[in-house]
């Protein structure tokens, strides 16, 4: 779930990747007591897993893996924020102390600082036989994470293009037509930088999987354009999904899951993923440092893997399910609205979509000072 924050470089200890901040790997684990103890915390998302339509606090999936294991989940909705969650547990961590949840919700980008700084545990594959199997091939090596050693994707998205069909009478097919003089005063761009530069620079042809600094400032070059011919209407957080109702806009960064939201109440409104290509992200499961529930941890985030309880979560959430094998499980519901589920491509990417999309490369603790300052210059922060 993409919610971006107030500021780009919060959380300056990972920016400026303070030596003392690094924990080791021996120093990362604490006794797990799974065995006796048969609970652990989770602090996700809020609005971001299944509940029961007439009782809200009910979340069936996780009552399902209560039951099949008597584990206790003590179900936290408390991430509102990457930087402003980092800003929350970072002393813990820091400190070798528990931070006193066991799983963990980040995006990806946030998931590099854990893995940079040793704040997170490598997962044991041999308790989780689901997502060795079932894991989606495109999600399985990003370069902050090759071999999804610490992480597990929770759910997927896609940033890519939202334009209203109707409104601007015609089809938009790559990033270089936002720039088109149709639009003039028309487009929004995402205002966070982890959020907006992948898909711009694919815009410029870039391979976002390996891009390099020269490839960056080129296309803050760009954008810098745009800004001073006023082509751009301004810089958003979530909130652009407003202006595109409104009509305020035409065209506009987007995210592939607010997307399926807006079309059920306005099919004028279209997502592409450009033909340059689009960025595929995830937000991930992680076990933090000193973590007392490993192990039922671990259990969890194979629940998730089921492609049986795969399906019913993306039903609910309407992002990329991680796990495709999910794809048939809808597809054979007996509800007509829920089977048509299988056919979203922005649920379940066909073989034309996935092969325009990649996971870009992190930006590094060395990086991130110059980028945000120069991304927070053309964007106003």
């Amino acid at each position: 779930m993409r919610v971006l924050g107030g500021a780009v470089v919060a959380g300056g200890l990972a920016g400026c990747g303070v030596p003392a901040a690094y924990v080791e790997p021996g120093d990362r684990a604490a006794a797990d007591v799974s065995a006796r103890d048969k609970r652990l915390t989770w602090a996700n998302w809020p609005l971001y897993i299944d509940t029961d339509d007439d009782n809200p606090n009910r979340r069936p999936t996780l009552e399902v893996f209560e039951k099949r294991t008597g584990i206790s989940v003590d179900y936290v909705e408390e991430i509102n924020d990457n930087d402003e969650f980092f800003g929350k547990i970072s002393p813990a961590l820091m400190n070798h102390q528990s931070t006193g949840r066991d799983l963990v919700v980040i995006s990806d980008w946030m998931c590099a600082r854990f893995v940079r700084l040793g704040w997170v545990q490598e997962m044991d594959r041999g308790r989780q036989p689901n997502v060795a199997k079932y894991l989606d091939p495109l999600l399985r090596s990003p370069a902050f994470d090759p071999g999804r050693r610490f992480s597990v994707p929770y759910q997927s998205g896609i940033t890519g293009i939202a334009y209203n069909r109707r409104k601007l009478g015609r089809e938009i097919r790559g990033v270089q037509e936002l720039w088109a003089g149709d639009l003039k005063g028309r487009v929004t761009l995402l205002s966070g930088l982890d959020e907006a530069f992948a898909l711009l620079m694919q815009g410029d042809g870039v391979d976002i999987t390996k891009w390099t600094a020269d490839e960056f400032h080129t296309m803050c070059d760009r954008v810098e354009k745009e800004v001073r011919r006023g082509q751009i209407r301004r810089f958003t957080g979530n909130d652009y999904t407003k202006d595109l109702v409104s009509g305020d806009v035409l065209a506009c960064q987007a995210y592939s899951g607010d997307v399926i939201q807006l079309q059920a109440d306005n099919p004028d409104i279209r997502f592409v993923v450009p033909e340059e290509g689009a960025e595929l992200w995830s937000d991930s499961l992680m076990i933090p440092d000193r973590a007392g529930h490993k192990t039922n941890a671990e259990r969890l985030v194979d629940h998730y893997y089921d492609p049986e309880v795969a399906a019913e979560l993306a039903a609910w959430v309407n992002y990329v399910c991680p796990v495709p094998a999910a794809q048939a499980v809808l597809a054979g519901s007996d509800d007509e609205e829920t089977a048509a589920l299988a056919e979203n491509p922005l649920i379940f990417p066909d073989s034309v979509m996935r092969e325009r999309l990649a996971i870009a490369r992190d930006i590094t603790s060395t990086e991130r000072v110059e980028f945000a300052k120069r991304w927070n210059g053309i964007v106003g922060l």
